[in-house]
């Protein structure tokens, strides 16, 4: 069979994994790009099938396409498609899009052979661990805000629905890339190139911090398991993100050097003054750091994914503290696109 026969769909296809996964995997399989109306698009290596997760007829829609196009097999589905924010507040598109949305996509699937279903999961649902004590795929879970808790009950909702459909669920660490790509790094980046009073505050902990991982390391974990998906579990959950974790410390001395070329000390606040001055902040402009986060700042997420590596010959080519630098050339050299490819206020 020519692979290019080989079909895979990819929801949130327009986004930073789902469009560098669709360049990777269009040189040996047939990918379809899923994603909502209008701008952005998914490269042009994957045809676009225009969808909503929240509507049946949309998704009806989809999947005659993909049944009078491609017929009734599919190689693999990767769903990256979910709500996010960081506001911290309740929002019913947690449950509509992520769970029920994904609920959905299972559903129509049941009418064809699929070989594999890969979910984007979440480092977040796991309970925090303490420098040196790693998190395995069978440590305790404790999601703390509405982003992680939607992942955990969507992969409930995957283990009870799947029916026949084998599952790889990635648990995976904190997104970054030379561009920056991850909220809380280039805010952070942001506060010290700024000179803003708050980089030299902080209410927690500063030995503490969270995995994260490279966005191309995430894209060839992916594109391993779906070459892989005749010898994976039927249900299988794996842990993704970087060798090595990095302190907030760690982080705050790597950035400070490469901007202002010394390291800048940190003060401890307590936690009620960060929320106060969190509070204030927010009041008269859009700020990243909203009171909620406070306290979670202890919070300390390392990592271990040595069974992705077992079972997906996987290897992270990358690390922040290799890449850390290139973000802050990439924010030197053009401060203004920097801004406005992280949205930055």
């Amino acid at each position: 069979m020519n692979n290019k026969t080989e079909v895979v769909i990819v929801t949130g296809s327009s986004g930073m994994i789902g469009s560098g996964l669709i360049h990777k995997l269009a040189k040996k399989y047939q990918v379809i790009g899923f994603d909502h109306d209008g701008y952005p698009f998914p490269p042009a290596e994957a045809e676009c099938v225009c969808v909503d997760l929240t509507s049946d007829d949309r998704m009806t829609f989809a999947f005659k396409r993909i049944r009078y196009a491609y017929g009734n097999r599919i190689a693999s589905v990767v769903h990256l498609a979910a709500y996010y924010d960081f506001l911290g507040e309740p929002s019913n598109l947690y449950d509509k899009v992520t769970v029920k949305g994904t609920e959905r996509m299972l559903k129509y699937l049941q009418d064809f052979e699929v070989e594999q279903f890969i979910f984007s999961s979440s480092m977040l649902v796991y309970k925090p661990s303490s420098p040196g004590v790693l998190i395995t795929e069978e440590s305790p879970l404790e999601p703390k805000w509405d982003y992680p808790k939607s992942k955990v009950t969507t992969e409930k909702v995957m283990h009870e629905k799947r029916g026949e459909i084998p599952v790889v669920i990635m648990r995976i660490a904190g997104v970054y890339g030379e561009e920056g790509n991850s909220i809380p790094i280039t805010n952070q980046i942001q506060r010290i190139y700024e000179k803003q009073i708050s980089a030299r505050l902080y209410p927690a902990n500063t030995a503490h911090g969270s995995t994260y991982v490279h966005r191309d390391d995430v894209i060839n974990a992916i594109a391993l398991a779906i070459d892989k998906r005749k010898d994976l579990p039927a249900e299988v959950i794996v842990n993704i993100g970087d060798d090595e974790t990095l302190s907030y410390q760690e982080l705050q001395d790597i950035i400070s050097t490469e901007i202002n070329g010394k390291k800048s000390n940190i003060i401890h606040i307590p936690k009620w003054f960060a929320k106060a001055g969190a509070f204030m902040q927010n009041l008269f402009g859009k700020v990243f750091i909203k009171p909620w986060m406070i306290d979670l700042a202890d919070d300390h997420f390392e990592m271990d994914s040595s069974k992705a590596k077992k079972l997906l010959g996987w290897k992270p080519k990358y690390s922040l503290r290799e890449t850390l630098p290139k973000m802050v050339d990439n924010l030197k050299a053009n401060p203004e696109k920097f801004y406005k490819d992280n949205k930055l206020e």
